[in-house]
């Protein structure tokens, strides 16, 4: 089993087992990237007269196999073989020949493992924004099936003025949205072909052509200088996180109202029984254990997001290996938030309030009052405000 960077003398196999380390099995998830990628680089070299029409042939077809048979799990990237970018070579090689072995002329893995991220982010990006839209659509089904039971609306944790249902659903399904918008946002720094750059300094005196891969990818821009791929690396990438971080928290305060809505204190909700777990030893128990971890996976995010920046903050210009390691904690939250994404419009949909424990507070309503009387009367509100201030005081 070869690597793209073996020479011929032995490696350590602590050494490969240390700073490949997860990286393998990591790369499963881009492995269909890299070969579109791949092909479209292929097909780029072949426009640009570095590699023969039979040789495309017999690689894109051995290229679009090896990515299927991947798809159907008939294969996996192994340790031995470091990477995915490895694990394809490898394979095309051993099928077309001395043919696999000219589609590396014009890039690197530097490049290559980066076009192959920003392809899946865009997806991923994409499939997250989708998961939001539709836990906004289940709140605005909330709202429209109970919105016009009334809620006490809290300031410092004490009733203050009247809400419903309605508008505290509708309040985080408009907040969930603009998380959406956010992640459609960070497609700035992704929409941006790397192929081309190589390890960071471009390809010279290869006569490649960028904006062919990057209009057969459909990246918006080029990626340039080529000075400044490398320097982008955990940008793009924080930038995910920061929004799936804003996301996971809206969905975790969420979460923090309806575990708040659900104890016998309080009442206001009935919590769907196939969404709740039992206790191990209090037979009485139902335990709303997925509102629990909704609430603690923002940590998550918001950890990879420190863990990434924290990689990225001061290293020099230029590829090093360091920034290998972005890709254990952005896959961590990128799943983590998909995952909560997918289990909460089927349990919002089961939630039901419970008009008969919601008892608002005789004294909700004094800031309308106070409206009313300047209305009526046309004072100042600050002397509205003292009378009813003075005549709830009197009730005490």
């Amino acid at each position: 089993m070869s690597r793209l960077w073996d020479k011929g003398k032995p490696l350590d196999a602590r050494v490969l087992a240390y700073t490949a380390g997860d990286d393998h099995g990591l790369d499963d998830r881009l492995v269909r990237y890299d070969v579109e990628a791949s092909i479209a680089h292929a097909e780029m070299l072949a426009a640009q007269g570095l590699l023969g029409a039979e040789d495309l042939a017999a690689i894109r077809a051995a290229l679009l196999e090896i990515g299927a048979e991947h798809a159907r799990g008939e294969w996996r990237v192994t340790l031995e073989e470091e990477d995915g970018q490895t694990a394809i070579e490898n394979r095309l090689t051993a099928r077309v020949g001395a043919a696999g072995g000219r589609i590396h002329a014009g890039r690197s893995r530097n490049d290559q493992v980066l076009v192959a991220l920003r392809l899946y982010l865009r997806d991923a990006a994409a499939g997250l924004r989708t998961g939001a839209l539709a836990v906004a659509e289940a709140l605005d089904d909330l709202a429209a099936r109970e919105g016009s039971i009334r809620l006490p609306g809290y300031t410092h944790m004490q009733q203050a003025m009247p809400s419903s249902v309605a508008l505290w659903a509708g309040g985080f399904a408009a907040e969930i949205r603009d998380d959406a918008e956010g992640l459609l946002a960070c497609q700035r720094r992704l929409d941006r072909n790397p192929l081309g750059s190589a390890a960071g300094y471009g390809t010279p005196n290869l006569p490649i052509d960028r904006q062919s891969t990057r209009k057969r990818l459909g990246f918006a821009a080029v990626h340039e200088p080529v000075t400044a791929v490398q320097l982008s690396r955990g940008k793009a990438e924080a930038a995910l996180l920061f929004e799936i971080t804003l996301l996971t928290q809206d969905l975790g305060r969420l979460a923090a109202d309806l575990l708040l809505f659900y104890t016998q204190e309080y009442g206001f909700v009935r919590l769907p029984e196939e969404f709740t777990t039992g206790s191990s030893i209090m037979p009485q128990k139902r335990n709303p254990d997925v509102f629990e971890l909704l609430r603690g996976r923002s940590a998550v995010a918001q950890a990879a997001l420190a863990e990434v920046l924290g990689i990225t903050q001061k290293l020099p210009s230029g590829y090093h290996r360091d920034l290998q390691l972005i890709k254990p904690p952005l896959f961590r939250a990128i799943d983590s938030c998909g995952q909560s994404l997918e289990i909460l419009p089927p349990a919002l949909a089961g939630i039901r309030f419970r008009p008969e424990h919601i008892r608002l507070d005789p004294s909700i309503d004094a800031a309308a009052e106070a409206n009313a009387l300047v209305v009526a009367e046309g004072i100042p509100f600050r002397e509205a405000y003292r009378r009813i201030a003075t005549r709830l005081a009197r009730k005490e």
